[in-house]
């Protein structure tokens, strides 16, 4: 069916007219929903722009159905880009509905409206209704948010730099205030008191401050750092407002706003949890130890951070890593109305926290009944396994992990991963559970609406469900949020009553346009990726991630379907667009793919074919030619090789649809010429662009913030060469990459980018209006989507799960009439059709959403080549394998006879194949000649030698980092020592030494070794300076001789501390070990000593080198007698083996770097010219030979003389004496000549053998000399290595000696460094603690001086209320007794104590009644006032205006009484903040003399350090027995008693006082003089002293303690006294509650037996009652019956005044006995005197 356009329409756009447009009478505004991410769009008239270009992560939502209630304040305005003029009458208004949902904040403003934010609004749905209001954040997107039902106020934050916190009022949804903080960059939490106008907020990143602000005065009452801390949830105290609650990710603080007068003050108590088992540890102050054991050899025990050299506050906050116990983590809490806190972990505990205490209980289950327990087994089990059939997770009831908690008068009620709402019954520190609702989604939040009727849960997904308590039913859902992201939206055809959105995962949402209201929705259960709505049916196309093509009936917009899918290539398909009339419809995919599909049902969405273009597609605009039946597609293509964009512009006829096959070749591929394709190349890069019916394109400049104006000519060809200029640039102030969207009737145009801010300019003039709907921070804005009439706007966020609606709030008239004008002549033309194809939609069944069935493959039959299945082949698939059996028809017979070649081919080769295996192996062929696929054989050694060579590559690549390695440890191990390490072994025994490795010392370590040493020397000479002035030197000889007696005794041996002097250690140059005080002399005595043991070891390594020489020279003769041996062996012709010594590899280290070819196993691969330069040498090899063997002289004297010119005895064993020749002939044949010569043969062959014997004898002894020299030689060398092994281990213990001196010295110096860090640490400390103090003391004086200031006024107000009370009595002691009395009573009656205006019936817990300030107590006074100053209350017989008068005195008197007991409040609230000043000082001053203690401690240690040395003494093992007989002799003895030491001292201490005695007495004489001045000087200074010390104890304050520790004579004994007292008194006060305790119980006891019998009573006087009742019922209707009521009115009449007239004298009585009794009082007080005058 082909299109025709009216002539109206046609001969508009001949004429040149511009765009027609028209504009729909005004009407509510309607249509938003949530997009996160758009990949299609609907075509317009004139282009499309609103696509989805842009990509989205962040999940998001959508809410049903909204009502408009007030439109959010129009934000500010920037200046116009380009200076363009903004549009007066041309603005889009604020959005008149949202819908999203980018978070689970949640939270109730009344009993019916919940409120949340999305995006840059915050919403509010009426629960009841599901409408919504929405509130703009003027200044970007919605960041931190809270809302309070009992103020019924709203308060979030921008994120905008320097960010306001802004509070809202509902439901008026007026801004009351803005609070501007120190924030810089964002708050992360907020928090609404529940009573008072009192906000929290907690600021992240760089200040981390937590703040109080009063937001009714828009003050900032006290704020606090937390730097470093993220927090996660923050809340008010319900029944205290000055307590907060901050939980963090492992820890929790509870804030106390302190106040005095208009002073607050915000302390921090944190809480310390418990660990992951759920135990408390005791905190531990590893600052200050609470015990210290001290050690006389290893020193003082100092803290761990001293330990550490931490100083300031990382030393008060440090903890070692084995001391750190990971804690819980929380996850939720809730506030008790008994102010405590339920809060709950990731580890699945439920804590209870005291928050007055700050102290943490874990609560526990409590065990039920066996049976119950059995019932709940079973039940758990029944769970889990319906769970595992769900494909979840089972869930652990017995520690479920609670996300989310909330409190109410019945218990707790809390939820989490399990997706189970449970109820928690807490007695004590015990639980019992109720499971109440399974949602089966996990539950992230949990509120209770203002009244506690109903209980919202929040799912992660972002559904919510209401569940009632009361009614203990199933929870239901009130919102079906999606579970995903939002991809795209668009209007469903006409365009003015719905709109379809569709989610990431593929769910499609219908909605009206009207309100917003949630229609229906559909899970198509695949990943989506566009969306595009048909203009000329109502049927919407999704597509998808795997390539497909949903395609919905949407007829129905409560009940939308699947009608057809088309699955078109394996290419996600990235936009879906429509051209304007319906026709078409093109899907554009990855890698340049562009399909082209029959947009009508009728057809069955027909895909008419597809296109390729070369580079890759940035975007896609489709414009209708409705004069000659075309539609003009614009594609952007993005150039790689040049800074560039280029459009291709190609046309699709109405005949490509009636005659498809004409225009598409087999494999549906559309014809280029057909297609009349042009390209123009632009000169800007460009992201977005759009193009009108007048060859006018607009484009978004990816470069740079412009917009480009192109003009194109009809001329271009495909390919040409010619680059477009742009004709304006329009000026844009938009970051980012942007987009851009054309209106239908190509009147609007509409750029969006990053930036958030959506301007739309008038095609014509160019005017621009814009509208801040989304911002920045959510990624600017993703697609905009105009309606059919141009009145609706669909803009869509980038990640901020928001989508506006906007609509013209000012228009000019002009453009409404045309708006409407186009989209009337669209109308009639779409109507023609539109019926058509909806009833065809109607009539199409639905499609199978079988999941299977989309994985069925396609089965292909190769006879017929019928398809039988088409779900799970592409449409290109189908197409290529239609090509291919027809292919296969037409060549069935080159087929046939091409398999019969080649299987006969195939036999032959085998034949051939077989004669090969039967012919020699000289004869045979290799298997690959007989390969005639060359091309493949050569491909797959082409492949072999590829994976040849990676393996190669990966070899070498390991080979390197072995080798590297080998060249690390090589060089710290080999190449850096300067003496390697060797061994020397025995020859006969496994005895083994090694040397010393020896590193060469540096440059640096050598000059600081001479440094040293010259220190050292210059110290000696000062010291030998000093005894040369004292006593005279010794001589040469004397010293000579001094020295070698201290060598022969040892004592200085001994007193060094080591024998390193007899092994090569210069012990001279150290420092003696008792003069080492200071800490350089330990640093250099440390650096002498190792150069003591170098030298030890170089000593030690000179002679084993000495003995590993000898070794070799031993192995050299052992070889030399062994080659003797050898030649005696083979004189005697033996095999014996001989023992042939050598050096091991740990003697010749130097081979085990070296690799000798007979360590590898494996064979050595050679290259070609590798084996034949080998086989080379190996020639010349064996020619050398052939020709040193080749020596005539040599044979010749091998001939003649057997190779020697004279005999030698060694060849006598060689010798033979050759036999006669007769004997081979018998004997009886032979002459007497022949047995001569025979006897003289027989007599030289025994003499012969005996030679022979005697020098095999010879030989043999030889041989044993030889072998026994051998053996002594090397056991001598064995005996060597044992002396070099005892000295090696003599030279270990020296070496050892030395390095035990070197770690105590070091030891030393850790420890002096620690007390130094110490030191330093309480010194700053102390600073702090100083300055703490400072303030202190100042906040101190600020409490006093408030406590004075509000003194006076309490008692001016006590005062008055006094005076109001005589006054009362002065003004009304006129009237008569009774009245007087009555009235009396009356001023003394108050009302019941006033309640807040929520109703107390109501189940909140934390409805207290008490109010917050002053005024809010008296109006609330006032109002129950009312009631008593009714007439009805009035006394009889008193007159009006009397009464009127009383009614204003006693509201004086209340006003009065109240304002005392607000100031009796403030003045109480600020002693309790003085007293709290005053104990933090007090703690304070007791941490400063703690601190102070310390100091001197550490001090006194330091000096021990310095005095108390470590000496390493020498001393022989084991005991030395003395005889008693005789004198010993101590010369060899190196410790002395003690006492000698002591009398020495004392005598020579005796003799230098008399010494001194004598010089004094001796100088008295001569300086008596001189002295008293002296006295008198030192008289006036020790005048002058006493006067400041006297002036010092005036201002030194002294405490009660200090007085005490003055007076008292002995203290301790005092404290110790005062102890025993105070533990005695503790005894008997325990014995006492003890006591007291058991009585208590028996009264309990007693008490629960009366409550029985008074239950009993009751039950039974209930009982009567109902009888009682009756008797009375039938009484009344007695009396009503006898008419007696106005008889028995006049008796209670009387009656009544009797009664008041009693009551009145009996009170007029009390009153004047009082006034009698203070008149007596006071006369008698009267002096005496003054009588007479009275």
């Amino acid at each position: 069916m082909v299109l025709k356009y009216p002539p109206v329409l046609i001969d508009w756009l001949a004429q040149g007219r511009g765009p027609i447009s028209c504009v729909l009478p005004a009407r509510p505004m309607a249509g938003a929903v949530a997009v996160a991410r758009a990949r299609g769009s609907r075509g317009g008239g004139g282009g499309d722009g609103g696509g989805a270009e842009l990509g989205g992560t962040r999940r998001g939502g959508s809410r049903p159905g909204s009502e408009v209630g007030a439109a959010a304040p129009r934000p500010h305005a920037p200046d116009p880009p380009g200076g363009r003029r903004v549009l007066s009458c041309a603005q889009p208004a604020a959005a008149p509905w949202v819908q999203g949902f980018s978070n689970k904040s949640l939270a109730f403003v009344n009993n019916q409206t919940v409120c949340y934010p999305c995006g840059n609004y915050i919403l509010f749905l009426d629960i009841e209704t599901k409408k919504t209001r929405a509130v703009q954040c003027q200044n970007g997107q919605v960041g931190a948010f809270a809302a309070s039902a009992s103020s019924q106020v709203v308060a979030f934050s921008d994120r905008q730099l320097n960010p306001l916190i802004h509070i809202y009022t509902f439901p008026e949804l007026r801004k009351l205030t803005e609070l501007k903080g120190d924030a810089q960059l964002d708050y992360t939490l907020l928090a609404l008191s529940f009573k008072g106008p009192y906000l929290a907020s907690y600021s992240s990143i760089p200040e981390f401050v937590l703040s109080v602000w009063n937001w009714q005065e828009n003050i900032l009452l006290c704020s606090e750092s937390q730097p470093g801390l993220t927090g996660t949830s923050l809340s008010f105290n319900p029944m205290n407002w000055q307590q907060l609650c901050f939980v963090a990710e492992t820890s929790v603080t509870i804030w106390c706003v302190e106040r005095s007068k208009d002073e607050h003050l915000l302390t921090r108590h944190p809480v310390e949890l418990p660990d992951e088992q759920g135990a408390m540890s005791p905190h531990e102050d590893l600052f200050f130890p609470p015990s210290r054991k001290d050690d006389p050899y290893y020193g003082p025990d100092l803290p761990i951070s001293a330990i550490a050299g931490l100083e300031g506050d990382e030393a008060e906050t440090f903890v070692p890593r084995n001391c750190i116990k990971t804690s819980v983590h929380p996850t939720a809490h809730c506030w008790t109305a008994a102010s405590e806190i339920y809060m709950g972990c990731k580890e699945g505990y439920v804590l209870a926290i005291d928050a007055e205490q700050y102290s943490v209980s874990v609560l526990q289950q409590k065990s039920p009944p066996e049976f119950m327990q059995k019932i709940a087994d079973v039940v758990s089990y029944a769970r889990s396994e319906v769970q595992k059939k769900k494909g979840r997770k089972p869930s652990n009831l017995q520690k479920p992990v609670l996300l989310a908690m909330a409190f109410c008068n019945e218990g707790l009620y809390a939820a989490g991963h399990e997706g189970i709402l449970i109820f928690y019954h807490i007695k004590d520190l015990q639980y019992e559970i109720k499971i109440c609702a399974d949602i089966s989604q996990p539950i992230s939040s949990l509120m209770f609406s203002p009244d506690y009727t109903s209980l919202l849960l929040v799912t992660d997904q972002g559904t919510v469900y209401s569940y009632r308590p009361a009614h203990s039913g199933e929870a239901v859902k009130l919102l079906d949020a999606p579970s995903s992201s939002f991809l795209a939206a668009d209007f469903l055809t006409p365009g003015n009553n719905y709109c379809v959105s569709v989610t990431i995962s593929g769910e499609v949402q219908v909605w009206s346009l009207e309100d917003g209201t949630f229609l229906s929705k559909l899970n198509l259960g695949t990943e989506a990726t566009s969306m595009a709505c048909s203009p000329s049916s109502k049927s919407v196309a999704v597509g998808t991630q795997r390539g497909q093509i949903y395609f919905l009936d949407v007829t129905k917009a409560e009940a939308p379907r699947v009608v057809h899918r088309i699955f078109l290539s394996k290419l996600p398909v990235l936009s879906l667009h429509y051209d304007q009339v319906g026709q078409f419809l093109i899907a554009r995919a990855t890698e340049g793919h562009i399909f082209i599909l029959d947009a009508r049902p009728s057809k069955l969405f027909q895909v008419l074919g597809y296109t390729v273009l070369e580079d890759e597609v940035l975007h896609l605009s489709v414009t209708p030619d409705l004069k000659h039946d075309l539609v003009k597609v614009m594609v952007l293509l993005n150039v790689a090789e040049v800074q560039q964009a280029r459009l291709e512009i190609f046309h699709l006829s109405s005949e490509m649809i009636t005659d498809n096959d004409k225009y598409v070749n087999e494999q549906g591929m559309f014809n280029a010429s057909d297609l009349k394709k042009k390209q123009y190349d632009l000169d800007y890069p460009l992201s977005s662009a759009v193009r009108l019916k007048n060859s006018i394109v607009y484009g978004y400049c990816s470069c740079a913030p412009l917009i480009c104006k192109y003009h194109l000519s009809e001329g271009a060809t495909f390919g040409g060469p010619t680059i477009f200029s742009s004709e304006q640039t329009i000026p844009s102030k938009q970051f980012g990459s942007g987009l851009l969207c054309l209106s239908p009737n190509s009147q609007w145009l509409a750029a969006a980018a990053k930036d958030g801010v959506l301007f739309i300019y008038n095609t014509s003039t160019l005017d621009v209006a814009q509208n801040h709907c989304h911002s920045y921070q959510g990624g600017g804005i993703r697609s905009v989507v105009f309606s059919l009439d141009g009145n609706f706007i669909l803009v869509n966020g980038e990640n901020d799960c928001a989508l506006v609606c906007l609509k013209w709030k000012e228009i000019k008239k002009t453009e409404v009439e045309k708006a409407a004008l186009y989209w009337q002549s669209l109308r009639d033309i779409l109507n023609k059709s539109t019926s058509v194809e909806n009833s065809v939609l109607k009539s199409m069944a639905e499609w199978n959403f079988d999941p299977e069935s989309t994985s069925k493959s396609l089965s292909v039959t190769e006879e017929d080549g019928d398809v039988t299945d088409t779900d799970g082949m592409t449409w290109i698939g189908q197409k290529i394998q239609k090509v291919m059996r027809e292919e296969t028809l037409r060549f069935a017979n080159q087929k046939e006879e091409l398999q019969m070649g080649i299987r006969k081919l195939r036999e032959t080769i085998q034949k051939m194949m077989h004669e090969n295996e039967q012919v020699p192996d000289i004869e045979k062929l290799e298997h690959w000649e007989f390969n005639l696929d060359l091309e493949e054989q050569e491909q797959v050694q082409a492949e072999a030698e590829e994976d040849v060579a990676r393996a190669r590559r990966e070899i070498e690549m390991e080979i390197l980092s072995y080798c590297y390695l080998q060249d690390l440890i090589k060089f710290e191990c080999w190449d850096n020592m300067c003496v390697k390490e060797r061994a020397v072994k025995c020859f006969h025994t496994d005895c083994e030494v090694r040397n010393f490795p020896l590193k060469e010392r540096s440059k640096e370590e050598l000059e600081t070794l001479n440094e040293v040493l010259q220190l050292k020397r210059t110290a000696d000479l000062q010291a030998q300076k000093k005894n040369l002035d004292s006593e005279t030197a010794l001589s040469e000889e004397e010293g000579e001789r001094a020295a070698g007696e201290v060598a022969n005794n040892g004592a200085p041996l001994c007193l060094n501390g080591s024998l390193s002097s007899q092994y090569g250690g210069n012990t001279s140059i150290l420092y003696h070990q008792c003069d080492l005080h200071t800490k350089e002399q330990k640093l250099h005595q440390t650096i002498l000593l190792k150069d003591v043991i170098y030298k030890v070891k170089a000593a030690f390594n000179e002679e084993f080198n000495i003995v590993l020489q000898k070794k070799e020279q031993e192995i050299a003769r052992v070889k030399e007698r062994n080659l003797k041996i050898q030649e005696i062996l083979e004189q005697l012709d033996l095999q014996v083996e001989l023992w042939e010594p050598g050096l091991t590899d740990d003697e010749m280290p130097e081979r085990v770097l070296t690799v000798q070819d007979s360590e590898i196993k494996a064979e050595k691969y050679m290259t070609q010219e590798e084996k034949e330069q080998a086989e080379m040498l190996a020639k010349l090899e064996r020619e050398r030979r052939l020709a040193a063997t080749d020596d005539e002289r040599l044979r010749a004297l091998d001939d003649m003389m057997g190779g020697v010119l004279e005999l030698r005895r060694e060849d006598i064993l060689k010798m033979d004496i050759p036999p006669p020749d007769f004997l081979s002939r018998p004997e009886d044949l032979w002459t007497e000549e022949e047995k001569k010569v025979f006897e003289e043969y027989e007599k030289k062959l025994n003499e012969l053998n005996e030679e022979k014997e005697d020098y095999r004898q010879f030989l043999r002894n030889e041989w044993n000399k030889i072998e026994a020299s051998i053996k002594e030689t090397t056991q001598n060398f064995d005996e060597i290595v044992r002396k070099l092994s005892e000295k090696k281990l003599k030279s270990q213990m020296v070496i050892y000696q030395e390095e035990l001196k070197i770690v105590n010295l070091i030891y030393t110096l850790l420890l002096d460094e620690e007390l130094d860090t110490r030191e330093a640490g309480l010194h700053k400390f102390l600073m702090k603690k100083k300055k703490e103090k400072v303030k202190g003391a100042r906040k101190i004086l600020t409490a006093k001086h408030a406590v004075e200031a509000c003194t006076g006024p309490y008692k001016e107000a006590l005062h008055e209320e006094k005076n109001l009370e005589h006054g009362f009595m002065k003004q009304f002691a006129h009237t008569p007794g009774n009245l007087f009395e009555e009235l009396l009573q009356l001023y003394k009656l108050r009302p019941e104590t006033p309640d807040t205006e929520i109703l107390l019936d109501t189940a909140n817990p934390y409805v207290k009644g008490s109010p917050e300030d002053y005024q809010g107590a008296v109006s609330l006074l006032m109002k129950a006032m009312d009631e008593l100053d009714s007439p009805e209350h009035m006394p009889s017989g008193l007159d009006q205006s009397m009464w009127e008068h009383f009614c204003l005195a006693r509201r004086n008197k209340m006003e009065s009484e109240e304002l005392v007991k607000w100031k009796a409040l403030a003045l109480a609230e600020m002693q309790a903040s003085l007293h709290r000043r005053t104990e933090e000082n007090d703690k304070i001053k007791s941490e400063l003399e703690k601190t102070f203690q310390e100091l001197t401690w550490l001090k006194e240690e330091k000096m021990k350090l310095q005095q108390n040395l470590i000496v390493q003494f020498l001393l022989k093992q084991g005991q030395v027995e003395l005889d008693s007989t005789q004198i010993p002799d101590y010369s060899d003895a190196v410790l002395i008693d003690r006492s000698v030491v002591e009398e020495l001292n004392c005598t020579v201490a005796a003799q230098g006082e008399k010494k001194i005695t004598a010089m004094v007495e001796f100088k008295d004489f001569s300086k008596g003089i001189i002295q008293l001045e002296w006295e008198h000087k030192k008289m006036k200074m020790q005048i002058q002293d006493l006067k400041e010390k006297a002036r010092d104890i005036v201002i030194l304050p002294i405490s009660k303690d200090c007085q005490l520790f003055l007076t008292v004579h002995n203290y301790d004994t005092h404290i110790a006294q005062h102890l025993a007292g105070m533990e005695q008194s503790l005894g008997v006060m325990d014995k006492l509650h003890k006591k007291n305790v058991k009585n208590h119980q028996k009264k309990v006891r007693e008490l629960k037996k009366c409550i029985c019998l008074k239950e009993q009573e009751n039950y039974e006087l209930s009982l009567q009652l109902k009888e009682m009742l009756v008797s009375v019922s039938e009484r009344m209707h007695i009396f009503e019956a006898a008419d007696t009521r106005d008889i028995s009115e006049k008796i209670t009449r009387q009656r009544y005044r009797e009664i008041v007239k009693q009551k009145y004298l009996r009170n007029l009585i009390r009153e004047q006995e009082k006034q009698l009794a203070v008149l007596q009082s006071e006369i008698e007080s009267w002096n005496p005197r003054t009588l007479h005058i009275i």
